[in-house]
């Protein structure tokens, strides 16, 4: 009898272990903290877990997995299946997709924002690129121009550029480069203890990151209007375990993708209206760039910097000048309504 018994419970066992192998579990590298960045792939998650009776989930990390600038490596060796970064933190693994993040390149809005990339991301090109780190683009994490916070006396002409360390990758480091300034690409997380060190004087980010990572707290000033540009952040995942899943968890995924992204706007739009109450209560001075002064900046930096990126990547035979045309035929689009 105590035979059968142990029989009967290792089976029950086995059918248990069985059931629990069923369920699929994704770990999902992210980094800092919850925000208005990593909004949609919070919602992404829920949305996933429901829609699958949570036999499908996403373990969201922030941090706990990989650094931000090795999250594209810990993709192409299946350290993990889905992970968040951003093309400026290694351009040389990105290049197609860092014609979203040239200076001055137009988009207005959030909206905007969400269409280009999209349409990048679907290029034949771009999704070769990103293959080689058998990464599959699924999202973007849109987020507006970026400006700058500095400590000290506002900072309002280019001349008083010169010689400014600033906080500032990709594109928008290259257009204060052109202007006099001394980008350094330190991440994100490193951003405050660097304006506090003084290895900085000022940060470019965009509002969420300036509250996310305490660099409005140590600002003086904020630079309204200057918008040089903004840094393009996908969620990507691994192929392999993009392929792996059922056909129903593949559906739960992908049709969960609009809906992220369209909370992620409602809440980012949130913050952006009470932008100005939160420079208010924290004693920051709104600086506006004059429309003289910003023509300025555009002429040095964007056909400049544009000219050159076609033709540097064009030599490594991608179709730089394809890319950046799509860009903006569907910034066209989006505006006419087509």
């Amino acid at each position: 009898m105590n035979r059968f018994l142990t029989a009967a419970v290792a089976a029950a066992a086995g059918f248990a272990i069985a059931g629990e192998a069923a369920a699929t579990e994704w770990n999902v590298s992210l980094w800092g903290k919850r925000r208005a960045f990593t909004e949609h792939v919070e919602k992404l998650a829920e949305l996933v877990s429901e829609k699958t009776g949570g036999e499908f989930t996403l373990n969201i990390s922030y941090g706990g997995l990989s650094k931000n600038k090795e999250n594209l490596d810990g993709i192409s060796i299946g350290a993990f299946e889905m992970a968040q970064f951003c093309a400026g933190y290694h351009r040389d693994k990105n290049p197609t997709i860092t014609v979203l993040e040239l200076p001055f390149l137009g988009v207005n809005t959030l909206e905007e924002e969400v269409a280009v990339s999209h349409a990048v991301y679907a290029h034949p090109a771009v999704q070769a690129d990103l293959a080689r780190w058998n990464a599959k683009l699924l999202m973007t994490s849109p987020m507006p121009q970026y400006n700058i916070v500095g400590t000290g006396e506002p900072r309002d002409e280019l001349v008083e550029f010169k010689d400014m360390r600033v906080r500032a990758t990709g594109g928008i480091g290259q257009a204060f480069s052109a202007v006099g300034a001394v980008p350094t690409s330190v991440t994100a997380t490193e951003a405050y203890n660097a304006m506090e060190s003084g290895v900085v004087d000022t940060v470019a980010f965009a509002q969420h990151a300036h509250l996310s990572f305490g660099t409005i707290n140590k600002a003086d000033w904020w630079t309204a209007n200057l918008n040089p540009g903004t840094v393009n952040c996908p969620v990507v995942v691994n192929t392999d375990a993009y392929d792996a899943l059922s056909d129903a968890e593949r559906e739960a995924l992908d049709s969960s993708v609009d809906e992220a992204i369209a909370h992620y706007l409602e809440n980012y739009g949130a913050l952006l209206t009470k932008w100005d109450s939160v420079l208010e209560e924290k004693g920051v001075e709104k600086v506006m760039i004059s429309d003289e002064q910003l023509a300025e900046f555009r002429k040095v930096a964007a056909d400049p910097i544009r000219e050159k990126w076609i033709e540097d990547m064009s030599a490594q035979g991608l179709p730089a000048q394809e890319l950046y045309d799509l860009v903006q035929k569907t910034l066209s689009d989006v505006r006419s309504g087509s």
